[in-house]
């Protein structure tokens, strides 16, 4: 099974297209999978991959029988997406969810008695095969299901997985929006050195390469963040000066606790 499994992606938005993208790169044959996603962007995007796509559940085989159902809608249509799909779980398919806030009962009240349901947040670092998904399985998830979708996350970046499902909003706001906040840093940083008179092609250009660079030394790196940092920071010098700011009460560690937080506080309304 893994990277040949027949794969049912409902939703083919940025999430479920960053997954898409990912294991199509990482040689998923195309038709082992198909897209339900109504007529659109999303899936004249999923059309030109290759993919087959249908518009609704009602379109699918009803002999299909998928591995694994991975759905990828906004949370807020989720009431009405998934009810559609309760026979192919209960004919035996994985049911595998990205949505924030949406708990594996959710779905369960939904799909049916005994539908495997593993509820997981990905972020869209996927797209190019260094996606951070976290995972959390109920108990009817076997040890063959679980490599399942252990595998295919694999195929996208990398996996952990946790017991306690309430940790699953802060999951969240850390590496599920965390993506985000890279942009903005990497938007912010531009337009600083804009104000300190670069050109405006110059600072996206030193941005961006910054960012990028600082990131892959991160990944390639077995140091922490703390001593990478440290090791950019001479005594009295000017990476110390903008640290001193960035480092300060009001500086970065306060507001993005605070952004977090936020995030978290939004997965958890979305339960609701």
């Amino acid at each position: 099974m893994g990277l040949n499994a027949s794969i049912v992606l409902i939703g083919c938005g940025k999430m479920g297209g960053a997954l898409l993208t990912g294991w199509l790169q990482e040689r998923v044959a195309v038709e082992n999978i198909v897209v339900v996603e109504p007529s659109g962007e999303a899936a004249q995007t999923a059309r030109r991959l290759g993919v087959t796509v249908v518009a609704s559940a009602a379109e699918l085989d009803p002999a299909l029988r998928p591995d694994l159902l991975l759905f990828a809608v906004k949370p807020q249509v989720m009431d009405e997406a998934v009810p559609p799909f309760a026979y192919f779980a209960q004919a035996g398919s994985t049911c595998l969810s990205i949505a924030a806030g949406k708990t594996i009962a959710f779905f369960g009240d939904r799909l049916g008695q005994g539908a495997a349901i593993v509820r997981c947040m990905p972020n869209t670092p996927a797209a190019v095969g260094r996606g951070m998904t976290v995972a959390c399985a109920n108990s009817d998830v076997t040890p063959q299901r679980r490599r399942l979708c252990q595998t295919l996350l694999e195929a996208v970046g990398e996996v952990a997985w946790i017991e306690d499902e309430s940790l699953m909003d802060a999951v969240t706001a850390v590496s599920g929006s965390g993506p985000a906040y890279v942009f903005l840093l990497a938007e912010s940083l531009a337009r600083a050195g804009i104000e300190a008179g670069l050109p405006p092609d110059m600072a996206e250009r030193l941005a961006r390469a910054t960012v990028t660079g600082a990131g892959e030394l991160l990944f390639r790196s077995p140091d922490p963040a703390a001593t990478l940092r440290g090791n950019v920071t001479s005594p009295g010098g000017t990476t110390a000066a903008a640290l001193e700011v960035l480092m300060g009460e009001s500086g970065w560690q306060p507001l993005l606790t605070r952004a977090v937080e936020a995030a978290a506080n939004r997965s958890r309304e979305l339960s609701d």
